[in-house]
């Protein structure tokens, strides 16, 4: 399975996705849309749309997904098995006003 995930560095959604990634202990190519204006436009050319985070595995895009969306997606097309195990992450909801805050304290984010 190819499973390319256009990910913020920092933010709760792109969190959630790469704990189910580790979840299922599965390879997956972590992409940078915020650091890289190309990888960004990459993500939009083949979504359709702006919103991250953006899973494209063997060649099907999951758009604006949530860890969870990618999970059942997976799980739905027989790709993995469902497990009980425990996610580094919450997986299904952005990031608190407190870590929004914490993040703004620590270091900017820089978008497109």
């Amino acid at each position: 399975m190819k499973i390319k995930a256009y990910l913020k560095p920092r933010c709760g959604w792109s969190m959630g996705v790469r704990a189910i990634m580790e979840k299922h202990n599965l390879e997956y190519e972590d992409i940078d849309i915020i650091n890289s204006q190309e990888n960004y436009a990459e993500m939009v050319a083949k979504s359709g749309q702006p919103l991250s985070p953006c899973v494209e595995i063997d060649g099907i895009m999951l758009a604006d997904v949530s860890g969870d969306e990618v999970e059942q997606y997976m799980i739905s097309n027989e790709l993995i098995k469902p497990t009980d195990a425990e996610t580094a992450a919450p997986t299904d909801r952005g990031c608190t006003d407190e870590e929004h805050k914490k993040m703004q304290q620590s270091q900017p984010i820089r978008f497109f």
